[in-house]
């Protein structure tokens, strides 16, 4: 049985975290409809949260947290504004930017999800006697016959969020809602829902980007946080042949703003295959040069039972990336994986989700990867 919004012999008290967009309202506000008794938070994730972003893009601004307010008073649930902005600021930006420092590729909101929503705040709604956090989030939960938890894909796959939700844990899963997990509309259908409702933010547009990156310029936060350094672009046999402001303004495949002065002998574009922050160089090379066959990724956290047989499952590696088959087994508590086919732009500091059909198994952060080509 799907346990988004459970029905049980009492209500619930439920912690909806309300963001300030569509989703997260009509979650809330359908957690009201089960029966339940909701309290509404807004996180308050910045010191300054004229710094974050503006004009409704994020989920962390002044404009938000009234979106958020106006929203609760017109569902009829008491509100509050949670101030976690220093708990996001050491769990988050912190380690976004210490991750791109060392040549890595995080990602931000999964790691929110991880340490902010389903830690800070879950830990807090717990010790004030709720029972559960409720989310906007697209993604299911199953109740089993023996009383565990399963994290499974939303029912509409474009709407699918669980890729961010796979670092939750099964005592995390026990205590979280997603009202909208098992829900086969489209979100126009969603914005219907919320105009029905009187809900203001029915028509807001979504969220984008990174929160807390004002003006969406990520090499420029990061080269005010960590400095210019100019370094050497080479390509795979060791030439110069252009240089950079900073190797932690580059990530794996990237083909855009590289400013290599000329072109590759054989014309074609030119990826970025390596950084290393220790010399301050960026390699480039072609497209094929990207694929990989395998990888070994560190800090599994498993939506259940850990996978400790090796097996057979799918993979999905960014948070709006298909699927791809893969042999995966731990080893000294590593995950080590395999791909069927190579597959391109694998990225250290992301994550790999492991699903076995519809349901997550788990996360895990990709520490080193094998070139296809180097593997043959």
């Amino acid at each position: 049985m799907t346990e988004n919004l459970p029905r049980t012999d009492r209500p619930l008290r439920v912690l909806a975290a309300m963001s300030g967009g569509v989703d997260s309202a009509v979650a809330a506000a359908r957690a009201v409809e089960a029966g339940h008794d909701v309290t509404g938070v807004h996180l308050a994730l910045s010191a300054n949260p004229q710094s974050f972003r503006t004009g409704a893009r994020g989920c962390c601004t002044i404009e938000d947290s009234r979106d958020a307010r106006r929203a609760a008073d017109v569902i009829g649930i008491p509100f509050y504004v949670w101030d976690l902005a220093e708990r996001f600021r050491e769990d988050v930006v912190e380690d976004f930017i210490s991750e791109y420092e060392a040549g890595r590729t995080p990602n931000p909101c999964l790691r929110c999800n991880e340490k902010i929503k389903f830690a800070a705040l879950l830990d807090k709604a717990l010790a004030l006697g709720f029972d559960a956090v409720c989310t906007g989030h697209y993604a299911t939960v199953v109740l089993k016959e023996d009383g565990s938890r399963e994290l499974h894909r939303a029912s509409d796959m474009a709407k699918d969020q669980s890729y961010v939700l796979g670092v939750l844990d099964e005592k995390q899963l026990a205590h979280a809602l997603f009202p909208l997990g098992d829900t086969l509309t489209t979100k126009e259908e969603i914005r219907a829902e919320a105009e029905a409702r009187g809900l203001a933010v029915a028509k807001k547009p979504d969220s984008h980007d990174i929160c807390f990156i004002a003006d969406g310029d990520t090499q420029g936060f990061l080269a005010h946080r960590l400095g210019k350094a100019e370094g050497d672009i080479v390509d795979e046999s060791g030439e110069k042949i252009g240089t950079h402001d900073g190797a932690f303004g580059f990530t794996i495949g990237q083909r855009k703003g590289l400013r290599i002065g000329h072109p590759a002998p054989d014309g074609k574009p030119r990826y970025v295959l390596d950084i290393s922050p220790v010399n301050n160089t960026v390699t480039v090379g072609p497209a094929e040069a990207l694929d990989v066959s395998a990888l070994t990724a560190i800090r599994p956290r498993w939506c259940g039972a850990e996978a400790a047989a090796p097996g057979t499952y799918t993979a999905q590696l960014r948070a709006h990336g298909g699927e791809t088959e893969v042999f995966a087994e731990v080893v000294d508590g590593e995950l080590r994986v395999s791909f069927t086919e190579p597959v391109r732009g694998v990225a250290p500091g992301q994550a790999i989700v492991l699903y076995d059909g519809t349901r997550v198994v788990g996360s895990a952060t990709i520490a080193t990867t094998t070139r296809a080509a180097a593997a043959v």
